[in-house]
């Protein structure tokens, strides 16, 4: 089980990802919100109206900086960041925050990464936005060569550096999932990345879309490879909607209890962490 903090106030983290670990969970995530725009010139892709279901005073965290600290309070529960928007980002910066904070966490990071729904957030970067999915992908290859603490050169599409190193990386591979729905995505999941995270959508969306990756897996000879799905699902709440997902072949699922009993993202702290031992328990 992974411990879903965004949307929450920002003062809850650190006790809550505590609370977290000395309960025994897995993980906790946090998004990746950039900016928040007037307008913009796509509609959002996971909900049905294509609105955002969060405003401009919703405070987003920077992943990177939270996930050391909240590293810094617990001692097991591991760290997904769900999802970065990479290729509005330079990769070898991406690869010194996730040395970084791999290395103040003691190595407890998972990254995910997306592309970001928004053409904006790509112009406000200074990056290309019909290129996003090529760009992702050899953003991945950068980052993987740089996490392995060897001099080396990478010679690109989009990117290009001379022989060089980054230090302190991770003594093991840094887990990678991708997330996000479309064809092309699961694809890309499949064939280069340690795993997929789901968008928040039905289980049986994601049983499906679980499914498409296994044969994009076989397709690629990716299959006997290890490989994390995790799910983030909007109608598996109690013990029979998880177990749904395990049979679909989900490994971890992202919850927030708080939410199944009734509470708010505004509710206190302490209301969230007697929802968190509600769920554990039951």
């Amino acid at each position: 089980f992974n411990l879903t903090l965004t949307f929450n106030p920002p003062d809850q983290y650190l006790p809550l990802a505590q609370a977290a670990d000395e309960l025994g969970w897995h993980a906790v995530n946090v998004g990746d919100g950039l900016f928040f725009f007037d307008e913009t010139s796509v509609e959002y892709p996971y909900t049905e109206s294509g609105a955002r279901y969060w405003s401009a005073n919703t405070p987003f965290l920077d992943p990177f900086a939270v996930i050391c600290a909240m590293g810094a309070v617990t001692k097991n529960v591991r760290f997904l960041v769900n999802v970065l928007k990479l290729p509005v980002r330079v990769p070898l910066l991406v690869a010194k925050q996730c040395g970084t904070t791999s290395f103040l966490t003691n190595e407890r990071l998972t990254l995910g990464v997306g592309l970001s729904p928004w053409p904006e957030d790509f112009e406000i970067c200074g990056s290309d936005w019909k290129t996003r999915g090529a760009r992702c992908a050899e953003s991945i290859e950068v980052i993987r060569k740089a996490l392995t603490g060897e001099f080396f050169e990478h010679h690109g599409r989009f990117y290009d550096n001379p022989n060089l190193s980054i230090n302190p990386v991770p003594s093991e591979p840094m887990p990678i999932v991708i997330g996000g729905t479309a064809t092309a995505v699961l694809k890309r999941a499949a064939r280069i990345a340690d795993g997929w995270v789901s968008p928040n959508t039905t289980a049986d969306k994601i049983g499906e879309m679980v499914q498409e990756i296994h044969g994009y897996r076989k397709e690629y000879g990716t299959d006997d490879k290890p490989f994390q799905m995790i799910s983030v699902a909007i109608d598996a709440f109690d013990l029979d909607g998880h177990k749904k997902l395990v049979d679909m072949g989900i490994d971890e699922c992202c919850d927030m209890p708080w939410l199944y009993y009734g509470h708010r993202f505004s509710s206190p702290v302490d209301v969230k962490i007697d929802a968190m031992k509600r769920f554990t328990d039951e």
